[in-house]
């Protein structure tokens, strides 16, 4: 099975309306999950409990192809399971955008080619009146060919929402760097494998 690609430049799409806080990470991927023979395989199984109410955001078809997750407070909380990542990148998500993360789920985003988006509160709102709609109620009637589109610049560090204004937001510099360049932490590395070499031959 082909990897997700790793390197994250620019992003256009609609926005998944996912409006709730604390959401675990058990929430994101249950644990009778985590025994796979690849992590993309995680996908299907991405909210799988919740995805069991046909009303549940992921169910609408007018959502399918959306590569952005907009949701609240603490998102990737609890436990550490890197799986959480892959289920959301096998369901094809790029980032996500909340007004917070659980730390280790942000780094764990990061290794795995999925950006979080942290945007203040205020940003939050403004972001949710325009991509999802007013106080966050979706319209459900509204096709997704009319679904207004965000777009996420990891170079100029912003997200543009539909009306062209522009959030800042911030990634740390080395994992920006990444991403920017398609590698993760061993690619990195690796890169300076003649280096690596030449010092072990100068110092040996």
């Amino acid at each position: 099975m082909k990897e997700p690609e790793k390197s994250f430049v620019r992003l256009r799409s609609m926005v998944v309306p996912l409006l709730r806080d604390n959401v675990d990470t058990d929430q994101i991927i249950p644990a009778r999950f985590l025994k796979v023979t690849h992590r993309s395989s995680l996908g299907p199984a991405a909210f799988a409990d919740w995805r069991r109410d046909p009303a549940f955001v992921l169910e609408q078809e007018r959502y399918d192809g959306a590569q952005i997750l907009l949701t609240g407070e603490n998102f990737g909380c609890g436990s550490s399971r890197e799986h959480a990542a892959w289920a959301l990148r096998g369901a094809g998500f790029r980032a996500v955008i909340a007004t917070s993360f659980g730390d280790i789920f942000r780094q764990n985003a990061l290794k795995n080619a999925l950006l979080p988006v942290e945007l203040t509160p205020s940003q939050h709102e403004e972001l949710l009146a325009e991509a999802v709609g007013q106080d966050g109620v979706v319209d459900v009637e509204r096709p997704a060919s009319g679904t207004p589109l965000v777009e996420i610049d990891l170079e100029r560090l912003v997200v543009t929402m539909p009306s062209g204004r522009d959030l800042p937001f911030d990634v740390d510099p080395f994992s920006r760097y990444c991403l920017l360049g398609g590698v993760d932490q061993l690619d990195y590395l690796l890169s300076f494998s003649k280096e690596i070499a030449n010092y072990e031959v100068d110092h040996g």
